[in-house]
């Protein structure tokens, strides 16, 4: 019989997260610095290196990466949930600039001065925002001081201060490997010559302030995202409430699997691909050819279409739109001007003939007698899931599937593996989740070229990236638990109350396998495992390698939902 695993959150961790949540209760600003100690002996994880003396070029690479390009002109960082709220503290954000971050999707705009504004969706935004800027600031000063004692920073700044440093030039003046000053380079990518001069010209000294934090302003925010997304799902007149298959994914894998541009354009998008070589990728697309590995090749282009998209600048990207309006695929981006974009396809609106040949079933044309539709989002950090999922849940008409597609990182698979849960640990409610998981290893490893699906899994949500240590996971490991992500806990805590008459409970073993009168799937993909000396999410990115795995359990996702709506129509 399935127990709950016993309370496993250190104390370590515990005192960093009462910290920062004690201290941002503030009305005023708080300075990063405050931080700093209980970061450092939280231990954790993505951060080893924090009390040591020597440069930890990992961390700062993984919280430069979620920071925007501007980070090295930003000396304060603020935390609101709408321009309301900054804009009542005298900070007109929608007049200042959109930045993005590479490593995550969240709305930010820069003042283009020092000031930079954060919309956060949940608790799990603070989570990760504060021991990424954190880590960033601690590593940062270990920068300078070596900049400093080296004399490299005087030479840098000199009389003109335009001495630019090679990564080979920066590890031979300061003592980093060769591999240590490329990571760096990556992590500043087009901010690197800017950025390392700030760092040798003077320590970084950030200050953070949350405008507010409240529950209920979370679920106005949620409110706001629904809004902006219910026009598109309620377009029948009269306007009425279509039964709903949830899908939290990304938004190119269901669009490029159902709306068929990519397929349909292949030739110039192939062509544009030998002529570029985006990310040197074209010797595997000739091969692919070569050989006449069609599923590999359908692959590849949907991974490449993106790029060729935006060589294409707005006229690409608008045919693009006009194809998927065209099957029955409506997207909206950053809906509710939160970053979490999302598709509603109507089911009889698709066109068989266009879909990718791994779709293709036995009664697929019953599907044109559908009202059903899918709602997929762009998977949200953390606990945004539980409050999206439950404003669909009290919006739209009945819910027929909930599937939730996600990377995680593994302490027993490799990246690019395909991991299946029936056991949901979530550090936010402490409850452990029982479920059905509608996948088996079957649906997904006949799609996945190269690696392994593991089915009968247990998963942890954790509250954020860097809230882990070897201690705190090494109990979970002792008790099964292999797969650690951010989503899967509050998408159950949300699925618990759209069929019970209660909140979900606390710190108690909850079983929904018969609760749920729905289709419920949970698939993670490895995009890390952080305790391999060999692959690890501070030194690999998935890139193509992770496409392999995304539209194997794509496919699978799809084609449950077809076969489900099949069999109905054909029942009723």
């Amino acid at each position: 019989m399935e127990r709950l695993p016993p309370r496993t959150t250190s104390d370590e961790i515990d005192l960093y997260i009462r910290t920062y949540m004690s201290l941002l209760r503030s009305s005023g600003e708080v300075r990063v610095r405050a931080f700093e100690e209980s970061h450092a002996f939280s231990q954790s994880s993505l951060h080893a290196g924090a009390r040591e003396p020597g440069f930890d070029a990992a961390a700062f690479g993984y919280s430069a990466a979620r920071l925007p390009a501007c980070m090295h002109a930003v000396q304060r960082v603020v935390l609101g949930q709408s321009y309301e709220q900054f804009e009542a503290e005298q900070m007109p954000v929608r007049q200042w600039s959109r930045v993005r971050t590479r490593g995550r999707r969240r709305p930010l705009r820069f003042d283009g001065n020092a000031t930079l504004a954060v919309f956060v969706a949940s608790v799990s935004d603070i989570d990760d925002l504060v021991p990424i800027c954190t880590a960033y600031q601690i590593e940062w000063n270990k920068l300078h001081t070596l900049l400093q004692t080296s004399g490299l920073a005087a030479e840098m700044l000199g009389s003109d201060g335009a001495h630019v440093v090679t990564p080979e030039q920066l590890a031979a003046r300061i003592g980093l490997s060769e591999e240590d000053a490329r990571t760096l380079q990556s992590a500043l990518a087009g901010s690197w010559t800017d950025a390392l001069h700030a760092m040798a010209r003077a320590p970084c000294h950030l200050s953070m302030r949350l405008l507010n934090g409240s529950f209920t302003e979370y679920q106005r925010t949620s409110d706001r995202w629904w809004r902006a997304i219910e026009p598109h799902y309620r377009r029948e007149q009269p306007p009425k409430r279509p039964p709903v298959y949830f899908v939290s994914s990304n938004a190119h894998a269901l669009v490029n699997l159902l709306g068929g541009y990519a397929r349909a354009h292949q030739a110039p998008l192939l062509q544009w691909v030998q002529e570029r070589n985006p990310e040197q990728l074209w010797p595997v697309v000739e091969k692919a050819l070569a050989e006449g590995r069609s599923h590999e090749l359908s692959n590849l282009t949907y991974y490449l279409l993106r790029a060729f998209i935006h060589d294409g600048a707005q006229e690409r990207r608008e045919a693009v739109q006009r194809s998927d309006e065209m099957c029955g695929i409506r997207s909206i981006e950053s809906p509710g001007h939160l970053d979490v974009s999302a598709q509603v396809i109507s089911l009889s609106a698709l066109t068989p003939s266009l879909w990718d040949e791994r779709l293709r079933m036995p009664g697929e044309e019953r599907l044109a007698g559908s009202d059903a539709v899918i709602v997929n989002i762009d998977y949200p950090l953390g606990m945004a899931a539980y409050h999206h999922l439950s404003r669909v849940t009290r919006a739209a008409g009945e819910l027929r599937g909930v599937y939730v597609m996600g990377k995680a990182a593994t302490l027993n698979a490799r990246v690019g593996d395909v991991m299946l849960s029936g056991v949901v640990h979530d550090e936010h409610s402490r409850n452990s989740y029982l479920m059905r998981n509608c996948f088996s290893a079957g649906d997904v490893q006949r799609w996945l070229m190269h690696g392994t699906v593991l089915d009968n899994q247990k998963a942890l949500t954790v509250r954020s990236a860097f809230l882990q240590n070897r201690d705190y996971m090494g109990v979970f490991y002792r008790e099964g638990y292999t797969v650690l992500e951010m989503e899967a806990g509050p998408y159950l805590s949300a699925v618990y109350e759209a069929v019970s008459p209660r909140r979900h409970p606390t710190d108690e073993l909850v079983h929904l396998s018969n609760q749920v009168p729905f289709d419920l799937g949970l698939l993670h993909y490895a995009s890390d495992t952080p305790y391999s000396r060999r692959q690890s999410l501070l030194s690999k990115s998935l890139s193509y390698f992770g496409v392999d795995s995304t539209y194997a359990c794509a496919i699978a996702i799809v084609r449950r939902i077809l076969s489900q709506e099949i069999a109905r129509l054909s029942a009723r």
